[in-house]
């Protein structure tokens, strides 16, 4: 073989192995989520595909998608790594709402009465709060109070249009 097809080659199999870390490296790091119900309508209806980053930056006013906190007794699974392969992701609920305030950041009690704090208060360490668009259709601090940051999936990129 001459010096130039083995460089030829070699650049292939470069960029064929460069191009399966690329592509392992997005499945890792960028999943897709059917939005269900209408509690972030009208940016996102039910059955909307957003592409969320896991682990982006949660800052308000940005869009999270975490795990549903359980209801009734028992413990909640552990959150979910980055790590997770998407079938043990599939496993779980998820909810899609908006980041008003994150830890340290005052306390939000005249948009979320309920939330435990008296005037002053800052949103605990670890804690965030966070809102659907749709209020009158939404499950979120409003009833739940401060969610654990440890479960949010991560941060929504932008919505898949269908073909």
């Amino acid at each position: 073989m001459r010096c130039s097809t083995r460089r030829a080659v070699a650049a292939a199999a470069l960029g064929l192995a460069g191009a399966g870390a690329a592509a392992l490296l997005l499945r890792y790091t960028v999943v897709r989520v059917t939005v269900r119900g209408s509690s972030m309508a009208p940016l996102y209806e039910d059955g909307a595909r957003v592409l969320v980053h896991r682990g982006g930056r949660i800052a308000v006013g940005r869009v999270v998608v975490l795990e549903r906190p359980a209801e009734g007794a028992g413990r909640p699974l552990p959150p979910v790594t980055r790590s997770a392969s998407p079938h043990a992701m599939a496993s779980r609920r998820w909810i899609v709402k908006r980041v008003a305030a994150v830890s340290g950041d005052p306390a939000p009690l005249e948009r979320v009465p309920g939330l435990d704090g008296t005037a002053g208060a800052v949103v605990p360490p670890g804690r965030l709060v966070l809102l659907g668009d749709n209020p009158a259709n939404s499950y979120d601090s409003r009833q739940a109070g401060y969610f654990p940051v440890e479960r949010v999936l991560g941060t929504v990129l932008g919505q898949r249009r269908r073909p």
